[in-house]
Protein backbone atom coordinates (compact mmCIF):
# COMPACT_ATOMS: atom_id res chain seq x y z
CA UNK A 1 0.00 0.00 0.00
CA UNK A 2 1.25 3.53 -0.96
CA UNK A 3 2.02 6.12 1.64
CA UNK A 4 -0.20 9.15 2.11
CA UNK A 5 1.52 12.35 1.27
CA UNK A 6 -0.01 15.96 1.70
CA UNK A 7 1.63 19.47 1.24
CA UNK A 8 0.17 22.39 2.69
CA UNK A 9 1.53 26.12 3.14
CA UNK A 10 0.51 28.57 5.70
CA UNK A 11 0.22 31.98 5.49
CA UNK A 12 -0.84 32.84 1.57
CA UNK A 13 -2.17 36.33 1.94
CA UNK A 14 -2.23 39.37 -0.22
CA UNK A 15 1.10 40.81 1.55
CA UNK A 16 4.02 41.12 -0.93
CA UNK A 17 6.53 38.91 0.95
CA UNK A 18 3.74 36.80 2.30
CA UNK A 19 2.43 36.05 -1.28
CA UNK A 20 0.65 33.84 -3.42
CA UNK A 21 4.59 33.69 -5.13
CA UNK A 22 4.73 30.67 -3.48
CA UNK A 23 2.46 29.04 -5.74
CA UNK A 24 4.97 29.15 -8.31
CA UNK A 25 7.10 27.06 -6.71
CA UNK A 26 4.28 24.37 -6.30
CA UNK A 27 3.17 24.93 -10.52
CA UNK A 28 6.86 24.06 -11.00
CA UNK A 29 6.44 21.14 -8.98
CA UNK A 30 3.29 20.18 -10.85
CA UNK A 31 5.31 19.83 -13.51
CA UNK A 32 6.85 17.33 -12.20
CA UNK A 33 4.06 15.41 -10.17
CA UNK A 34 0.88 16.40 -12.46
CA UNK A 35 -1.31 14.68 -9.05
CA UNK A 36 0.55 16.27 -6.50
CA UNK A 37 -1.85 18.19 -3.83
CA UNK A 38 -1.51 21.08 -2.23
CA UNK A 39 -3.90 22.61 0.70
CA UNK A 40 -3.32 26.52 1.02
CA UNK A 41 -4.18 28.05 4.52
CA UNK A 42 -5.81 31.34 4.04
CA UNK A 43 -5.46 33.80 6.86
CA UNK A 44 -9.22 36.30 6.01
CA UNK A 45 -7.64 39.49 6.92
CA UNK A 46 -3.65 38.98 7.18
CA UNK A 47 -2.43 42.01 10.03
CA UNK A 48 0.98 40.26 11.18
CA UNK A 49 2.48 41.53 14.29
CA UNK A 50 6.29 41.67 13.70
CA UNK A 51 7.88 41.22 18.04
CA UNK A 52 11.74 42.09 15.70
CA UNK A 53 9.58 45.77 15.43
CA UNK A 54 9.01 46.00 18.96
CA UNK A 55 5.43 45.03 18.37
CA UNK A 56 4.89 46.44 15.47
CA UNK A 57 2.35 45.22 12.09
CA UNK A 58 3.82 44.31 9.01
CA UNK A 59 1.18 46.52 7.82
CA UNK A 60 -0.59 49.68 9.00
CA UNK A 61 -4.27 47.91 8.08
CA UNK A 62 -5.34 44.35 7.94
CA UNK A 63 -5.24 42.55 4.53
CA UNK A 64 -8.32 41.60 4.40
CA UNK A 65 -9.06 39.37 1.17
CA UNK A 66 -11.87 40.60 -0.33
CA UNK A 67 -10.51 43.76 -0.60
CA UNK A 68 -7.86 42.43 -3.31
CA UNK A 69 -9.47 41.36 -6.26
CA UNK A 70 -6.72 40.33 -8.35
CA UNK A 71 -5.68 37.59 -5.03
CA UNK A 72 -9.24 36.12 -4.78
CA UNK A 73 -9.45 35.81 -8.81
CA UNK A 74 -6.02 33.98 -8.51
CA UNK A 75 -7.18 31.49 -5.85
CA UNK A 76 -10.52 30.99 -7.75
CA UNK A 77 -8.31 30.41 -10.92
CA UNK A 78 -6.24 27.34 -9.15
CA UNK A 79 -6.82 23.83 -10.43
CA UNK A 80 -9.02 21.79 -7.85
CA UNK A 81 -7.22 18.98 -8.67
CA UNK A 82 -4.01 20.58 -7.24
CA UNK A 83 -5.06 22.81 -4.59
CA UNK A 84 -7.69 22.97 -1.77
CA UNK A 85 -8.06 26.47 0.31
CA UNK A 86 -8.48 25.94 3.99
CA UNK A 87 -9.10 28.93 6.89
CA UNK A 88 -5.86 29.95 9.00
CA UNK A 89 -7.30 32.19 11.34
CA UNK A 90 -8.28 35.90 11.17
CA UNK A 91 -5.52 38.27 11.71
CA UNK A 92 -3.12 35.27 12.37
CA UNK A 93 -2.17 37.12 15.98
CA UNK A 94 -3.54 39.79 18.17
CA UNK A 95 -2.21 42.69 16.87
CA UNK A 96 0.23 45.08 18.10
CA UNK A 97 0.19 42.36 21.06
CA UNK A 98 1.40 38.74 19.79
CA UNK A 99 2.60 37.12 16.25
CA UNK A 100 0.78 33.91 16.12
CA UNK A 101 -1.76 32.64 19.10
CA UNK A 102 -4.72 34.36 18.06
CA UNK A 103 -6.72 30.89 19.09
CA UNK A 104 -4.82 30.22 22.23
CA UNK A 105 -6.93 31.85 24.22
CA UNK A 106 -10.13 32.54 23.65
CA UNK A 107 -13.52 31.96 25.22
CA UNK A 108 -16.05 29.53 23.22
CA UNK A 109 -18.35 32.77 22.22
CA UNK A 110 -14.58 35.02 21.20
CA UNK A 111 -14.29 31.50 18.98
CA UNK A 112 -18.30 31.35 17.57
CA UNK A 113 -17.42 35.30 16.46
CA UNK A 114 -13.68 34.47 14.73
CA UNK A 115 -15.09 31.44 12.48
CA UNK A 116 -18.25 33.79 11.92
CA UNK A 117 -16.37 36.14 10.53
CA UNK A 118 -13.78 34.31 8.65
CA UNK A 119 -16.55 33.20 6.88
CA UNK A 120 -18.34 35.97 5.86
CA UNK A 121 -15.02 37.34 4.71
CA UNK A 122 -14.93 34.33 2.28
CA UNK A 123 -18.45 34.90 1.37
CA UNK A 124 -17.45 38.49 0.57
CA UNK A 125 -14.70 37.37 -1.90
CA UNK A 126 -16.67 35.46 -4.02
CA UNK A 127 -15.16 31.99 -2.36
CA UNK A 128 -17.92 30.25 -0.65
CA UNK A 129 -17.67 27.81 -3.17
CA UNK A 130 -14.16 27.49 -3.06
CA UNK A 131 -12.81 27.36 0.71
CA UNK A 132 -13.17 23.75 2.42
CA UNK A 133 -14.24 24.10 6.22
CA UNK A 134 -10.89 22.92 7.19
CA UNK A 135 -8.93 25.16 10.11
CA UNK A 136 -5.53 25.18 11.22
CA UNK A 137 -4.81 27.52 13.79
CA UNK A 138 -1.84 30.07 13.76
CA UNK A 139 1.23 28.37 15.24
CA UNK A 140 -0.92 25.43 16.03
CA UNK A 141 -2.11 26.53 19.68
CA UNK A 142 -6.01 26.35 20.17
CA UNK A 143 -7.89 26.66 23.54
CA UNK A 144 -10.19 23.98 24.51
CA UNK A 145 -13.09 26.54 23.93
CA UNK A 146 -12.05 27.19 20.30
CA UNK A 147 -11.91 23.49 19.22
CA UNK A 148 -15.23 22.75 20.42
CA UNK A 149 -16.38 26.04 18.76
CA UNK A 150 -14.87 24.75 15.92
CA UNK A 151 -16.99 21.46 15.90
CA UNK A 152 -19.99 24.20 16.36
CA UNK A 153 -19.35 26.19 13.80
CA UNK A 154 -18.96 23.55 11.23
CA UNK A 155 -15.37 23.13 10.77
CA UNK A 156 -14.96 19.56 9.47
CA UNK A 157 -10.88 18.93 9.67
CA UNK A 158 -8.12 20.73 12.29
CA UNK A 159 -4.94 20.48 11.34
CA UNK A 160 -2.94 20.74 14.42
CA UNK A 161 0.36 19.89 16.31
CA UNK A 162 1.83 16.69 18.19
CA UNK A 163 4.20 18.96 19.66
CA UNK A 164 3.93 19.48 23.81
CA UNK A 165 4.04 22.91 22.94
CA UNK A 166 0.84 23.39 21.07
CA UNK A 167 -0.70 20.22 22.46
CA UNK A 168 -1.05 21.43 26.19
CA UNK A 169 -3.26 24.14 24.66
CA UNK A 170 -5.94 22.13 23.60
CA UNK A 171 -6.11 20.15 26.90
CA UNK A 172 -7.30 16.94 25.37
CA UNK A 173 -10.49 18.83 23.42
CA UNK A 174 -8.32 17.84 20.26
CA UNK A 175 -9.02 13.88 21.15
CA UNK A 176 -12.61 14.27 21.03
CA UNK A 177 -12.85 16.21 17.59
CA UNK A 178 -13.62 13.88 14.95
CA UNK A 179 -11.13 14.26 12.43
CA UNK A 180 -7.58 15.98 13.34
CA UNK A 181 -4.09 15.91 11.15
CA UNK A 182 -1.17 16.17 13.55
CA UNK A 183 1.86 17.17 10.85
CA UNK A 184 4.80 15.57 10.83
CA UNK A 185 7.29 17.42 8.85
CA UNK A 186 8.00 20.56 8.76
CA UNK A 187 11.94 21.81 7.34
CA UNK A 188 13.97 22.30 8.23
CA UNK A 189 13.00 21.76 11.97
CA UNK A 190 11.56 18.02 11.32
CA UNK A 191 13.41 17.08 8.54
CA UNK A 192 11.61 15.54 4.79
CA UNK A 193 10.67 11.65 6.14
CA UNK A 194 7.70 9.11 4.99
CA UNK A 195 5.08 7.70 7.08
CA UNK A 196 2.02 6.04 6.53
CA UNK A 197 0.28 9.32 6.79
CA UNK A 198 2.74 12.24 5.73
CA UNK A 199 1.41 15.79 6.33
CA UNK A 200 4.72 18.37 5.23
CA UNK A 201 4.49 22.21 6.03
CA UNK A 202 5.65 24.97 4.45
CA UNK A 203 5.34 28.86 4.83
CA UNK A 204 4.69 31.31 2.02
CA UNK A 205 5.42 34.42 4.26
CA UNK A 206 9.59 34.67 3.19
CA UNK A 207 10.52 35.54 6.48
CA UNK A 208 10.09 32.01 8.03
CA UNK A 209 12.77 29.77 7.78
CA UNK A 210 9.86 27.47 6.76
CA UNK A 211 9.77 29.59 3.63
CA UNK A 212 8.86 27.23 0.33
CA UNK A 213 11.79 28.93 -1.47
CA UNK A 214 13.14 28.07 -4.72
CA UNK A 215 15.83 26.01 -2.41
CA UNK A 216 13.44 24.29 -0.74
CA UNK A 217 10.89 23.18 -3.68
CA UNK A 218 14.05 21.36 -4.85
CA UNK A 219 14.81 19.29 -1.91
CA UNK A 220 11.33 18.42 -2.05
CA UNK A 221 11.58 17.46 -5.91
CA UNK A 222 14.37 15.46 -4.79
CA UNK A 223 12.90 13.76 -1.55
CA UNK A 224 9.91 12.75 -4.22
CA UNK A 225 11.90 11.65 -6.45
CA UNK A 226 13.59 9.45 -4.00
CA UNK A 227 9.96 7.94 -2.71
CA UNK A 228 8.61 8.25 -6.08
CA UNK A 229 7.40 4.83 -5.68
CA UNK A 230 5.81 4.77 -2.50
CA UNK A 231 3.69 7.58 -2.53
CA UNK A 232 -0.02 8.84 -2.75
CA UNK A 233 -1.12 12.30 -2.90
CA UNK A 234 -4.01 13.46 -1.10
CA UNK A 235 -5.79 16.62 0.07
CA UNK A 236 -5.85 17.31 3.52
CA UNK A 237 -8.47 14.33 4.57
CA UNK A 238 -6.68 11.65 3.38
CA UNK A 239 -3.85 12.20 5.78
CA UNK A 240 -6.29 12.25 8.90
Amino acid sequence: MRKKVNISIDDVSPHPKSSIKVVEECKRIINIYPDIKFSLFIPMAYWRTMPSSGMKTSTPYPLTIYKYEKFCKYLKSLPKKNFELCYHGLYHGIPHKSNNDEFENLSYNEAIEKYNSMFDIVNKSGLEGDFKKIFRPPAWRMSPDSIKAAHDAGIEILALSPDEYAKKTYQGADEAFKSVVYYNVNPPFKELKLFDKTEIVYHACEWDRNHLSTKRADELIKFLQEQDKEIEFTFMEGVI
